[in-house]
């Protein structure tokens, strides 16, 4: 059986949550404790050297990192990521914006925010704003006039860029002022369905939330 090295709080693990489940695919779960360094073990770094979740575990031992990578390799021969070429390279295009565009920047101000981080990274924060305001005003483009971000269904294109894309407010962006982009995240919202709950970093003691 497959097994998620996961930490509830994070919207990396909670994309594989998410594809697992709309799969069906069974599998064990590892929280793993961020906080207090579990993700820096001499085990852990073994299956991910980077020292982050989620990592997926195999059955024949082999272990994959990075949660985009993850859902590449589950969504093969499915739906959610299509043969055809030009759409399997419009996913990649999407899987790479949103590590470069979204995940560091609205990812990361929603991280400081929620665990009260935001002073100490003060320097950053303007910065973040920025650049988080022109990745969705580059979403909010590019869903003028398509229903999700590679044709007419989900794929893990729209999986991977709403995990962090739809929690923009909890770090002060409004997302009331980006029409497509809201009109986007209620169409993910209503095919991913109501089971996959974001858990707040106040969950864990060790976060300082």
């Amino acid at each position: 059986m497959l097994t998620l090295y996961d930490y509830l709080p994070s919207q990396n693990a909670w994309k594989v949550r998410v594809l697992l489940g709309l799969l069906g695919i069974a599998y064990e779960t590892r929280q793993v404790s961020i906080f207090e360094g579990e993700s820096h073990t001499e085990a852990f770094l073994k299956l991910n050297p980077a020292g982050a979740v989620p990592v997926l575990g195999l059955e024949n031992g082999e272990a994959i990192a990075e949660s985009n990578a993850i859902l590449a390799y589950l969504a093969e021969g499915t739906p959610y990521l299509p043969a055809d070429r030009f759409s399997r390279a419009k996913v990649m295009q999407w899987l790479f914006f949103e590590q470069y565009h979204v995940e560091p920047v609205i990812g990361s101000l929603r991280f400081w925010t929620l665990t009260g981080r935001l002073e100490r990274n003060k320097a950053m924060v303007a910065g973040k704003r920025e650049a988080g305001a022109r990745a969705l005003g580059a979403l909010e483009r590019s869903l003028q006039d398509t229903p999700f971000l590679v044709g007419g269904s989900l794929t893990i294109a729209d999986i991977a860029v709403y995990a962090y894309s739809h929690r923009a407010e909890d770090c002060g962006f409004t997302l009331a002022d980006y029409p497509a982009v809201s009109a986007w995240i209620d169409r993910v919202r209503e095919a991913i369905g109501p089971d996959y709950p974001v858990h707040p970093y106040n969950i864990d003691p060790h976060s300082g939330a």
